[in-house]
């Protein structure tokens, strides 16, 4: 049995993506070792699957991301897909992000590289990954829509921010979705950033769906996981023992802790697109396969009585990361 994927609309502004999207971030390394043949496999799979969302950032491998996906789309059609971008990290040789520019001449001079290493002359989503502090958000917002006027980027798109930034945003120009974590193990966006983005008719890419691996993965600590709080000691016992709770539903329903875990993100609303790392064939059947499970009420009030909001313990990412944050204000 072929499973069909979901299509949802970004928003009241946004284009139409299909649920699952593919997040491509650990198909340059952010998880451990890639081949770069297998990564075009995985890409060329989702969308033979029928799917149409890949979400990339320009500083996804200091470039390689786009090129990688550029290599996996030579022989596509470019209007079958929608290419959503971040931009705005700082990086320097041999260390992490180190903060994020936001200001109009390097959200022009970063999309110019972009396009060139994506080979395309437009991005359909186009973001500041974090906001940059010392910028206003209007001046970023006003730049990416000088873009979209020039026809360089078809729509606007944010990334962890939180609801006075998204309204200020969607006050110079109109915001399609807004790209933030949200899953079982992390669910803040609920309380004031999910209501304000349905109000404004802002959609929601999710990302963060399986928690890093914490839900269902192979229980391995390496590349960026290392990092993170909920990964370490104490924390990792406690997060482990809740997403062992999830079993008996998974079991019951003949589905994995993952897919229920997927699955649940995207019963959370018709605006909201979970976006999924996959590296590998196999986590890409998976993540297909999930689209296809159906839970009712009685399932969704049971995965929130197993896991209730704030049950995990530790950030989301490392100290020095959660600063950079605005959603988490």
């Amino acid at each position: 049995m072929t499973t069909s994927l979901d299509t949802r609309t970004l928003g009241r502004t946004g284009p139409a993506v299909t649920s699952p999207g593919l997040g491509c971030m650990g198909l340059s390394g952010a998880y451990g070792r890639t081949d770069d043949d297998e990564s075009v496999q995985v890409i060329h799979s989702y969308l033979d699957a029928g799917g149409t969302l890949l979400d990339t950032g320009d500083f996804y491998g200091a470039g390689h991301n786009e090129q990688l996906i550029a290599r996996a789309l030579r022989e596509r059609n470019r209007d079958d897909v929608v290419l959503s971008v971040k931009f705005g990290a700082v990086l320097a040789p041999g260390s992490l992000p180190a903060g994020f520019d936001g200001r109009p001449a390097s959200v022009r001079n970063s999309l110019t590289y972009s396009l060139q290493r994506l080979g395309t002359d437009h991005v359909d989503v186009y973001r500041p990954a974090r906001l940059d502090r010392s910028v206003p958000i209007e001046d970023t917002v006003g730049a990416i829509a000088e873009l979209v006027e020039q026809g360089y980027v078809r729509h606007i798109g944010l990334s962890e921010v939180g609801a006075e930034t998204i309204r200020r945003a969607a006050a110079v120009a109109p915001i399609c979705d807004l790209q933030i974590e949200y899953s079982l193990l992390s669910r803040g966006i609920e309380d004031e950033i999910l209501p304000t983005c349905r109000e404004l008719g802002i959609g929601i890419t999710a990302y963060g769906v399986l928690s890093r691996g914490l839900i269902g993965g192979s229980g391995t600590i390496d590349g960026a996981r290392a990092m993170v709080p909920r990964f370490q000691g104490a924390n990792r016992e406690h997060n482990d023992a809740l997403v062992a709770r999830l079993r008996g539903l998974a079991d019951e329903k003949g589905v994995t802790i993952a897919q229920l875990a997927i699955a649940w993100v995207a019963a959370q609303g018709d605006d909201i697109v979970p976006v999924v790392g996959a590296r590998r064939l196999d986590q890409l059947a998976t993540m297909i396969a999930s689209a296809g499970i159906t839970l009712d009420d009685a399932d969704l009030a049971r995965l929130v009585e197993l896991i209730p909001a704030g049950a995990a313990r530790g950030d989301r990412y490392p100290t020095r990361f959660m600063a950079d944050l605005d959603s988490e204000r």
